[in-house]
C-alpha cells in the first residue's frame, strides 16, 4: 500500500478554519508578508463552533464588538448575534481579505512530527472520504494550532440509568437533527449552561412544554442584544472608528465587572439575584432555582438576550426543575426526589469534551509529547515544544480578544526570527523555574467542562512567563510590548534549515 503523499511545503501550517484559524491567516498576511501559510481545516466549510452547532437559537454568549475582529468591525444592528449571522460574518472577512485561497477543506491533522536537525514539522492528514480516504502530508517551519478546545466528535454525555428504556429521543445539541420536530412535544433539556439557556427559550414558543432540569443552578443576567451606544457611534463616525471605540468601551466594561465581582462576591451575588426576582416576581423560588453553590464568575455567567428565558418561566411555556436524575423511564425521567418528568424529548445539553490541541498525536525527536508535563508559555506554547503556537481565549472575556493577541504574538516571533537568521523558538524551563510551584492551567475557575479535563492541559508556574493570564490589559501589554527575546523563548539555528523546495 502506497504511504502518505506529500502536498506542499509552507512556512506557516495553522490548524483550523474558525474564528481563530481565520484571524491567524488575516494576522500573518498582515504582519508577515514573505512568509507562506495555508490553513488546513477537517470539515467541508469555515466557521468551526458556528458550523457546527446547528440547535434551534444557536447564538453568542458576548456582545460581537468583542467577539468580532479587531481588524473587521461588526456592523450588524445586533450586539448579540445568532449563528447564521456569525456566519455570514466569517464568511465576509475570508472573502474580503483573500483568506479562502489559503484553506484547505477535508484535511483532518491527526500526527505532527519535529525534525531539529531540519527545522521542520511533518504534518499528516487524513482526507474526507469524498478524496478517497487518504493520507497526505504536510511541511512547516512552524505549525500555529487554531482547532478550538473541544471534541467534534462527540459531548459530553453522563451515563444516564435507564436511558435505553425511554421510549422517545435523547439528543445531544452538538448533534441536532435538522428534522426535529418539537412542535406540541414536551421536552426536557438537561443543563444550566449557556447552551441549555439559550435553547430553552428559542423552542418554548412551539413545544408542548420545555422544562430545563438542572443539578445545580447557574447564574443568570438579562441584557438587551442591542448595543445603543455602538449603533448611535455608527451613525456619526465611520464604522472602523464607531467599532474600535465599542470594542474598547466593551472590554474595560467586561474587565471592571470581573474584577469587582471577584473581589466583591457576595455583593454581586445579592445583586444578581436581586436582578432575577425582578425578573420573575417575588413569588418565584429563587433560591431554589437560581441561587449557585458557587460565587459569580468562578464559573461563565449567562447570558440572557433580552430577558428571553425569564420571559418564557413567565408565560408557563418552560419552567426549571432543580434536582438529580435517579434513572430515566419509558416516559421519561425520575427523580431522586421521586419525582416524574414526563418526556418526548430528552436533550442532554451537558457540556463539551475537552482535548488538548485538536487530538493530535505531537512528536519532538522521535520522543511522543505529553502535555500535561509540560509548561504552558505565556498561555500560547509549552515548554521544550519548538516553533509551536495555539489558540485559546478567556474564560472570562470574548474569545477573540485573546486569539487576536497571540497571532500578533506569533508574527512578532517569525519576524524575529527572519531578523536574526534563526529558524527554531523553544521555550526552556530556567534553572530557577525547576523548583516552582504548579497550578492548573486553568485556575480558579470551577465550570465541569474545564475541571474534566485539567489533568491532560499544561501546568503553569509561580512566575513569568510561565503563567496563562485570563487578564485582557495585562495580555495586551504582555503580547504586544515585552521583548520577544526574554531569555527563555530560545532563537537557535540549525545545520540543515530545510529547503522550500525540497
Amino acid at each position: 500500500m502506497a504511504g502518505p503523499v506529500h502536498i506542499e511545503h509552507v512556512d506557516v501550517l495553522v490548524i483550523g478554519a474558525g474564528i481563530s484559524g481565520i484571524g491567524a491567516g488575516y494576522h500573518l498576511q498582515a504582519n508577515c508578508p514573505d512568509r507562506t501559510y495555508l490553513i488546513l481545516e477537517g470539515r467541508a466549510d469555515i466557521g468551526g463552533t458556528w458550523d457546527l452547532f446547528r440547535y434551534p437559537g444557536i447564538r453568542s454568549d458576548s456582545d460581537m464588538y468583542t467577539l468580532g475582529f479587531g481588524f473587521k468591525p461588526w456592523v450588524g444592528e445586533k450586539a448579540i448575534a445568532d449563528g447564521s449571522s456569525i456566519m455570514a460574518y466569517l464568511r465576509e472577512t475570508v472573502a474580503e481579505y483573500g483568506i479562502d485561497r489559503h484553506i484547505r477543506f477535508g484535511h483532518r491533522v491527526h500526527t505532527a512530527h519535529w525534525c531539529s536537525d531540519t527545522a521542520t514539522w511533518t504534518v499528516a492528514a487524513g482526507l474526507a472520504d469524498e478524496h478517497g480516504g487518504r493520507t497526505v502530508t504536510y511541511t512547516c517551519n512552524y505549525l500555529f494550532m487554531c482547532s478550538g478546545y473541544y471534541s467534534y466528535t462527540a459531548g459530553h454525555t453522563p451515563d444516564f440509568a435507564g436511558r435505553d428504556r425511554f421510549g422517545g429521543q435523547v439528543i445531544h445539541p452538538q448533534h441536532w437533527p435538522e428534522d426535529l420536530d418539537v412542535d406540541g412535544k414536551r421536552v426536557v433539556v438537561i443543563g444550566s449552561g449557556a447552551t441549555a439557556v439559550t435553547l430553552v427559550p428559542a423552542i418554548a414558543e412551539r413545544a408542548g412544554h420545555v422544562t430545563m432540569l438542572q443539578r445545580s443552578p447557574t447564574y443568570m443576567v438579562a441584557q438587551p442584544d442591542v448595543d445603543a451606544i455602538a449603533n448611535a457611534l455608527r451613525k456619526v463616525l465611520p464604522d472602523r472608528w464607531a467599532y474600535a471605540l465599542t470594542r474598547l468601551k466593551n472590554t474595560a466594561l467586561q474587565q471592571l465587572v470581573y474584577k469587582r465581582v471577584r473581589s466583591h462576591p457576595d455583593k454581586a451575588r445579592k445583586q444578581l439575584l436581586d436582578l432575577v426576582r425582578k425578573e420573575l416576581g417575588p413569588d418565584y423560588d429563587v433560591d431554589t432555582h437560581f441561587t449557585p453553590r458557587y460565587d459569580p464568575w468562578e464559573q461563565r455567567l449567562c447570558l440572557v438576550p433580552n430577558g428571553d428565558m425569564f420571559e418564557a418561566i413567565r408565560n408557563g411555556s418552560a419552567s426549571i426543575v432543580t434536582g438529580h436524575i435517579a434513572t430515566f423511564t419509558e416516559n421519561g425521567i425520575e427523580l431522586e426526589s421521586g419525582e416524574e418528568l414526563e418526556a418526548d424529548i430528552v436533550v442532554t445539553a451537558t457540556g463539551l469534551e475537552l482535548v488538548t490541541l485538536g487530538e493530535v498525536e505531537f512528536v519532538v525527536d522521535g520522543c511522543p509529547v505529553d502535555f500535561s508535563r509540560t509548561f504552558t508559555y505565556k498561555g500560547f506554547a509549552y515548554s521544550d515544544v519548538p516553533n509551536l503556537a495555539s489558540s485559546f481565549g478567556y474564560v472570562n472575556a470574548s474569545w477573540t480578544l485573546r486569539a487576536d493577541l497571540i497571532s500578533e504574538y506569533v508574527c512578532r516571533l517569525l519576524n524575529h526570527m527572519t531578523e536574526t537568521g534563526t529558524q527554531q523558538c523553544t521555550p526552556r524551563l530556567r534553572r530557577s523555574d525547576l523548583e516552582m510551584d504548579t497550578r492548573p492551567w486553568i485556575d480558579d475557575f470551577s465550570a465541569g467542562y474545564i475541571q474534566r479535563a485539567l489533568d491532560r492541559f499544561p501546568k503553569q508556574g509561580d512566575r513569568e512567563p510561565w503563567l496563562n493570564p485570563q487578564d485582557y490589559l495585562r495580555d495586551r501589554r504582555m503580547f504586544r510590548n515585552d521583548p520577544v527575546d526574554d531569555g527563555v523563548m530560545q532563537f537557535t539555528r540549525v545545520r540543515a534549515p530545510r529547503s522550500v523546495d525540497a
